[in-house]
């Protein structure tokens, strides 16, 4: 299974070459595979940034507590998820699953009432909750499809969503910055590559029941 061995050599790279550009290619596969991520009814409730400009990126330095992988690395990737849930979210899904899998619209009508009732049933305070977590779903893709293109990630929650929400102008869009990764390559001198990754026993880990 080379998935494991991807896994094995991936690690939460914090000194980035910053000559170096994950070619557009690559990055189109990683779009893809964060795309085809799951989430809470296939709603996908969030928007991804990829962000390359390098002015951008030391704008939101400050904001992410100056940590260089900000700037070091090639692009910079913002999770934004939606901070309130809409029922026209809920239609262009069925609109969408309509025309994909060619279903009349009529014969979706309860599973899209069923669906808004859920929503609607979550407090104001739960909604941008659950929503959060959809996005930590498709980070998980992101940093899963990174290792198999031997492209380097660290996933980070070092940063402060309220600058970030200024700077990139999503509150006016209904998001927020709910999580961030870098992606890029390692450099030579970077010595966490070479350290021991350090998790729990399968047997502590796991039960089997």
């Amino acid at each position: 299974m080379q998935l494991i061995e991807h896994l094995k050599w991936r690690y939460a790279t914090k000194q980035f070459d910053p000559t170096r550009k994950v070619p557009a290619e690559d990055l189109e596969k990683i779009k893809k595979a964060v795309q085809l991520s799951v989430s809470s009814y296939g709603l996908q409730l969030y928007k991804v940034l990829i962000i390359g400009d390098q002015e951008l990126k030391k704008r939101l330095k400050p904001a992410s507590f100056e940590q260089d992988q900000i700037t070091d690395s090639s692009h910079l990737i913002v999770f934004c998820n939606y901070t309130e849930v809409k029922d026209h979210h809920v239609d262009e899904f069925l609109e969408r699953k309509s025309k994909i899998q060619n279903i009349d619209m009529q014969d979706l009508v309860d599973y899209g009432d069923f669906m808004k009732d859920d929503i609607n049933n979550k407090s104001n305070i739960e909604k941008p909750h659950w929503t959060a977590r959809q996005t930590y779903l498709a980070l998980g893709n992101l940093l899963t499809a990174c290792a198999e293109l031997k492209i380097d990630a660290c996933p980070m929650e070092g940063f402060e969503p309220d600058q970030y929400n200024k700077i990139l102008g999503l509150e006016e869009q209904g998001l927020n910055a709910s999580v961030i990764a870098t992606i890029g390559y390692r450099t030579a001198n970077d010595q966490r590559q070479f350290a021991d990754k350090v998790r729990k026993p399968e047997h502590q880990l796991f039960e089997v029941i």
